[in-house]
């Protein structure tokens, strides 16, 4: 992955983070039985994996990347959006940090998964682990707003408008 890949998965998020401020706190928070509940807590799930594995395996600027469940019943959407672009500055150390040993392993036990023992990925994993997961959990967010009787914004990369494109 480069640096213009993950720019796309900004704009993408971006859209559906816009389409979340319209919601009403009811549909934001509404638990809908899959995934990680409500849309409010499956964004924070998914900003949470680039906190826990870059932020804090990678990179190791925090031990406690997760919130608790107590701080995510407090947040709202402009919450959610700071949480990103903490996972986006993570992304961005990761890039340049690891320019050159991006393939290269760390071995080490997750600091939010004490007792559970070493672990051994590379940087890309990590990174297109965190991507695949934060596409994987849209999936499930678009089908939430369906259900509540939205109608979601396009937020797959192609459907992106070629002036949307980071170049």
């Amino acid at each position: 992955m480069e640096k213009l890949e993950y720019e796309w998965v900004k704009q993408t998020r971006q859209i559906l983070l816009d389409q979340c401020k319209e919601l009403n706190e009811n549909d934001f928070t509404k638990e809908l039985g899959f995934g990680f509940q409500s849309i409010r807590d499956s964004l924070v799930h998914v900003a949470g994996c680039y906190h826990a594995w870059l932020g804090s395996f990678a990179l190791s600027e925090t031990t406690s990347p997760l919130l608790t469940k107590e701080a995510i019943n407090e947040m709202q959407i402009d919450d959610i959006q700071r949480y990103f672009q903490q996972a986006d500055k993570y992304v961005d150390t990761v890039f340049e940090k690891f320019t050159d040993n991006f393939d290269d392993n760390i071995e080490k036990e997750p600091s939010w998964k004490l007792g559970s023992g070493a672990i051994r990925k590379t940087p890309h994993q990590l990174l297109t682990h965190s991507v695949t997961h934060e596409f994987h959990h849209k999936g499930q967010i678009v089908a939430m707003l369906r259900l509540l009787g939205h109608i979601p914004k396009n937020t797959d990369i192609l459907g992106l408008p070629d002036e949307e494109f980071v170049k």
